[in-house]
């Protein structure tokens, strides 16, 4: 298709953007940026409250249900809603302790992969569809999916937009929180149903797989350059705006995986974060440990 594309674009003489005359880069770039923006303003927060692992486990969860949705002949789209925000209300019970949520999110996640695996053996004719949750399709998505990507993201965005208060206070000190009448437990709860709502519509346009590209990448590298809130939240949406963009580009012309484009770059915007700020131990960890009195 994207071959096709390039050959029509050339017969008429046409040069970037010219691409963008046709549906599926539309289709691709518009889903993309709504991912992107809101993807990564939840994902600054999950970096935030060290909830990586849940969010992984949420992208992963979608698999289960639609390959259930299939078996029983529904939409996928729908069994992938049902079991996110499911897995995430459970999840909230896990424990509120790191070390008892990460146990629980891997159990849910390891009890989800192993009903997908067995959904997808029971009813095979349909397997495709849940499979594809995997690895997402950006160049496959189509109007209705589009619409429904941009509904998601845009509401996702205004709750959050209402919840950032007591969200940042509740992220950076939940005691204080607590002592000031933050009902932490609540907004906990709200943020995962959040996060489940996005990686219900993140996943098949990025894949399951790699959804850290825009939940963890953006944000984790913006934490690493700067401390405040509002500085790291914009800097977190215009990296997954810029990853994003030149991912779909380095896609189409080189003909590679728009996802794996896109966590390419992801990734190596993370590595130039974390290089820059931690290059001075560099030469301390090549060196070794010192002895006494050297």
């Amino acid at each position: 298709m994207r071959r096709a594309g390039r050959g029509a674009a050339a017969a008429t003489g046409m040069i970037w953007p010219a691409f963008l005359d046709m549906a599926f880069m539309r289709h691709a770039f518009a889903a993309g940026t709504c991912v992107a923006i809101a993807g990564s303003a939840i994902g600054y927060f999950v970096v935030l409250r060290r909830q990586a692992f849940a969010s992984h486990a949420l992208a992963n969860v979608g698999f289960a249900g639609a390959a259930g949705a299939s078996l029983l002949g529904v939409d996928p789209m729908l069994g992938l809603f049902v079991f996110v925000f499911g897995a995430a209300a459970v999840m909230h019970m896990g424990g509120s302790e790191l070390g008892e949520r990460d146990v629980s999110v891997g159990m849910i996640l390891m009890f989800s992969l192993g009903l997908g695996i067995l959904f997808v053996n029971l009813y095979s004719a349909n397997a495709n569809a849940a499979i594809g949750i995997l690895f997402g399709s950006l160049y496959g998505v189509n109007g209705v999916q589009l619409a429904t990507t941009a509904g998601v993201s845009l509401a996702v965005l205004a709750a959050l937009t209402i919840l950032f208060r007591p969200l940042r206070f509740a992220s950076l000190n939940p005691g204080a929180a607590r002592a000031r009448g933050i009902p932490v437990a609540r907004v906990g709860l709200l943020f995962l149903l959040l996060l489940a709502a996005m990686a219900a519509v993140a996943v098949p346009v990025i894949g399951a797989l790699l959804s850290f590209a825009i939940f963890i990448g953006p944000a984790a590298a913006a934490q690493a350059w700067t401390k405040r809130v509002a500085s790291g939240l914009a800097l977190t949406v215009g990296l997954a705006l810029a990853e994003t963009w030149s991912g779909i580009i380095a896609s189409y012309y080189i003909d590679l995986p728009a996802s794996s484009a896109i966590a390419g770059a992801s990734f190596a915007v993370y590595a130039l974060a974390w290089l820059t700020t931690h290059s001075w131990r560099l030469p301390h960890a090549l060196a070794g440990p010192t002895k006494p009195g050297t």
